[in-house]
């Protein structure tokens, strides 16, 4: 037999029959308590309360996502490279000493044992199965060594919260104990062997062998101390192994899980309410109103803290931490289930809860947080399941309540009569057709805020006479049109958002048009992902201004000229952007004008929310800094350029930084437009004569109309 065909290594080296046979028995008892504690769970999930949503649909398709995401690691390389090499490495390292396991128990225990064939743990095979190992193991080790020094070197603060506890430090600190004992284990053994040349190949094991041999470690002492490095490092492996599904590690198994379960639109739509339950049974009020999915979302909580430190309403001070909540219900449920914790409301405003009201009227429904999380957990989701609760018992704050019952009495958050949601018209100097009364090729849902807000009404006038320049048909629903209800239902009022979907669906069905048009992308959202859930027959396209405006200058329908000699940075809504993926038509636009466009820091998915998004706008908090401010400051100081226009596509946003531009004293350093202002504004300058048009006047910075 050739040399070759002989290389390989004894696996119970100096262990013995008896210790062999320990082995399996050990070995057969970690994998039994690993698959009840994983029964039990599935099992818990199993009796919990169904979710409205398909989330096996396709399944093979989500698990090839899911795997894909698993070994790309790219949500974790989102915002943060350090962790995104870091979690690669353990991964990939994990997964190799994982299947180098499995290959190695299939040959010894099935194939030679079982099916009586000889061994192929030999040769090039062994050779190559080595060199594997040790690379890869390596990349574990270092892997795990950078988030040692992630958390107790550098410290990083999102790391550390109420929630970080010594079984934290046991789970980092047991796998990088694990890759490196498997290292000493084996260099011991190639050590007492005699340092075979085969065994060169298994580079780090031999390294630290050679280390051993300098320190003056004989071969008789590495055989002697084998047998106790082994058994250590072996029982280490089966204790993390059993123990697994019952402590903080199960986000390895259930993280998976939930990326192969997520629903796509999440966030984008909310799940509805049963039309039979009761009133007192409506959101989140004890824990057997999980799901679940929202119990699995539960325990796929890394602890990683992305979602906080992404989170605005926690970076300006306010009592909300995402982490906290998800972790916090978590910890309740599983207290309750052990019977270690007496039951209390889920959500309550005062007395003892496990959520603290003031923290769901913190949420913005920005849904950073979701978007930063690296296993596709559904913080708002959760969160409004307990602004439903708060709402039903009449635990909501105030200036919300009173927004809730103009839309319900009047059909808008301001509580004007629906008879002046057209008079922002009146000064145009042409007509906006009623597309009650012509078909139309698109139909322009005004909102609320361009209807009836002063300052944003300039924003109506200006896509307005856009609309007139590209020549397109187009109409408004003048007092027939309703509040979309987008925030609305993210504060909870399930029931109003129901009426107001039944009033602006019957609305539609009495119009022809081809397309529908928003001004807000709160509007857009809520018709293009949730109103077809409800309604049957809302079957329409739907798209935001910005898109329709892009086109009819792609078209050459619309001609802006680039006559604009300033510098402006682009804010991105949450709606619009990190919600519906629309990032590229306002920057087009905003090029077309001719003035340079700076990025501010935090753009695209990652920008900062304006502090207007689930009811925030209708909120007065006392804080020293808010959302809105703080993104004035970046677009300010943290900018590359002097940017003299603050530029937004959402008329909660125009609002928003209006009023932080005045209370963060912006107000001589920076303007605030909206994106069909600026348009509007490149018009009038390239326009022959003095370039302003006849209803314009001088304290109106984008020469459209002020009121």
């Amino acid at each position: 037999m050739p040399v070759l065909q002989t290389v390989t290594r004894e696996t119970f080296w100096t262990i013995g029959p008896v210790g062999e046979a320990a082995f399996y028995y050990l070995a057969a008892v970690a994998i039994l308590v690993f698959l009840y504690g994983v029964y039990a769970r599935i099992s818990e999930y199993a009796a919990a309360p169904a979710d409205p949503f398909d989330r096996l649909d396709d399944l093979p398709g989500r698990i090839a996502r899911a795997t894909r995401l698993l070994l790309s690691n790219e949500a974790q390389f989102d915002r943060d490279t350090y962790a995104g090499v870091m979690h690669t490495f353990i991964v990939w390292g994990f997964l190799t000493l994982l299947i180098g396991t499995t290959i190695l128990a299939i040959d010894m225990d099935i194939w030679t044992k079982l099916l009586g064939q000889p061994s192929f743990f030999v040769g090039r095979f062994y050779l190559s199965y080595s060199l594997v190992m040790d690379a890869l193991g390596l990349l574990f080790v270092v892997g795990v060594g950078m988030a040692l020094w992630r958390r107790y070197g550098v410290r990083d603060p999102r790391l550390w919260g109420k929630h970080t506890d010594l079984e934290d430090d046991a789970f980092v600190w047991t796998l990088f104990v694990l890759g490196v004992g498997g290292y000493v284990v084996e260099a011991l053994r190639i050590l007492g062997t005699g340092f075979p040349d085969f065994e060169t190949v298994s580079f780090v094991g031999y390294a630290l062998a050679l280390v051993g041999q300098e320190a003056g470690v004989s071969p008789a002492t590495a055989e002697a101390a084998y047998a106790a490095v082994w058994w250590s490092h072996s029982l280490l492996a089966l204790g993390f192994v059993a123990l697994l599904p019952y402590a903080k590690p199960v986000h390895m198994l259930t993280s998976m899980a939930n990326i192969v379960t997520r629903d796509e639109h999440a966030g984008k739509r909310l799940p509805g309410v049963p039309a039979d339950l009761p009133p007192d049974e409506i959101g989140t009020g004890s824990v057997d109103d999980f799901t679940w999915r929202e119990r699995l979302d539960q325990d796929a909580c890394t602890t990683c803290g992305r979602c906080s430190s992404v989170c605005p309403a926690n970076e300006v001070g306010r009592n909300l931490d995402p982490r906290d909540v998800i972790l916090d219900l978590k910890a309740y449920r599983e207290e309750r289930a052990a019977g270690e914790h007496e039951e209390v409301p889920i959500v309550a405003d005062g007395g003892e809860s496990v959520i603290d009201a003031e923290s769901m009227h913190a949420c913005l429904s920005c849904m950073a947080c979701m978007d930063a999380c690296p296993v596709d957990i559904e913080h708002v989701r959760q969160f409004t399941g307990m602004n439903r609760r708060l709402t039903e018992s009449g635990e909501m704050d105030p200036n919300v309540q009173d927004a809730m019952m103009n839309a319900f009495q009047q059909g808008n958050v301001f509580g004007e009569p629906a008879r002046k949601r057209p008079e922002w018209t009146a000064s145009l100097d042409f007509e906006v057709p009623d597309a009650r009364e012509r078909e139309v090729e698109l139909l322009w849902y005004v909102g609320d805020y361009p209807s009836y807000d002063e300052r944003n009404r300039r924003v109506a006038r200006s896509l307005a006479r856009l609309f007139e320049a590209a020549d397109v048909s187009y109409g408004i629903l003048y007092a027939d049109e309703a509040n979309d209800g987008n925030d609305v239902r993210r504060v909870g009022e399930e029931g109003l958002y129901e009426m107001l979907v039944e009033d602006n669906t019957a609305a539609l069905s009495d119009a022809a048009f081809d397309e529908i048009v928003c001004t807000d992308p709160h509007s857009y959202n809520t018709f293009a992902h949730e109103y077809p859930e409800l309604a049957d027959d809302f079957d329409y396209s739907v798209s935001h201004y910005t898109e329709v405006v892009e086109r009819l200058v792609r078209e050459g329908r619309l001609d802006v000229p680039a006559s604009l000699d300033r510098t402006v940075t682009y804010h991105d809504p949450c709606h619009l952007g990190r919600m519906n993926d629309v990032y590229e038509a306002p920057r087009d636009l905003v090029r077309e004008t001719g003035a340079t466009l700076a990025e501010m820091p935090r753009n695209r998915s990652n920008s900062f929310c304006c502090g207007g998004g689930g009811g925030g706008v209708w909120t007065e908090v006392e804080e020293e800094r808010k959302p809105s401010e703080e993104r004035l400051r970046e677009a300010v100081e943290d900018t590359d350029g002097a940017v003299e226009s603050f530029v937004v596509a959402c008329p909660m946003c125009t609002t928003m930084f209006e009023d932080g531009r005045k209370t963060g004293g912006y107000e001589d350093e920076v303007e605030i437009l909206d994106l069909t202002e600026l348009l509007v504004a490149a018009m009038d300058a390239g326009a022959p004569g003095d370039g302003v048009s006849a209803d314009a006047n001088t304290d109106d910075p984008a020469g459209t109309t002020a009121d």
